[in-house]
């Protein structure tokens, strides 16, 4: 094996140890789960958006939508035209300002839908190695390994409820910008 190669995790230590850490990984789960729900449903909410700017059915903004290859692309898109096609320039920084905070929730989901999990003896979660390269004068690297403790669960938690929150926002705005655009 290289030097980079981990060694392998004590299998039989994790499954002997696994009923027992069972609820840490159940709410480190189920907080994830929940983050990329209310993250997912979010993002969709801009295929109703970009109905109304491109004046068309659903399936036809869906399919706009889903051709674009990131979501960076796609809220770039969403963000051009309103700035064609809206009327009312408070309505254009009111989207801007709903797309910031998707953005701002994204950077959590982003640490942990892309990175490498990392348990203890016991099996309970306790790191991530987020799998985003960092390039400085020093080189390229990979981001931080971050523990995955109380303060992190409490930052998705809090992240949980802003998507929440800006859901809501994201369903009021609807009505606004349909009249933005008559």
């Amino acid at each position: 094996m290289t030097k980079d190669m981990p060694v392998p995790p004590d299998f039989a230590a994790i499954d002997a140890s696994a009923a027992a850490t069972a609820s840490q990984r159940t709410e480190v789960l189920a907080l994830i789960g929940n983050l990329v729900f209310t993250w997912s449903n979010n993002e969709s909410m801009f295929i109703y958006v970009l109905m109304l700017l491109l004046r068309v059915d659903f399936s036809s903004a869906a399919i706009t939508f889903v051709s674009l290859n990131t979501t960076r692309a796609r809220l770039d898109l969403v963000r051009r035209l309103a700035k064609a096609k809206c009327t009312n320039p408070a309505t254009v920084r009111k989207l801007e300002r709903l797309i910031q905070r998707f953005n701002d929730c994204t950077k959590v989901r982003n640490d942990f839908n892309h990175c490498i999990y990392q348990l203890d003896r016991d099996g309970r979660i306790t790191h991530t190695s987020v799998l985003r390269l960092v390039e400085d004068k020093q080189g390229i690297r990979f981001a931080d390994v971050r523990p995955v403790d109380r303060k992190r669960l409490t930052e998705v938690a809090a992240t949980i409820r802003k998507l929440t929150a800006l859901n809501r926002d994201l369903w009021a705005f609807l009505t606004e910008l349909e009249r933005s655009l008559a």
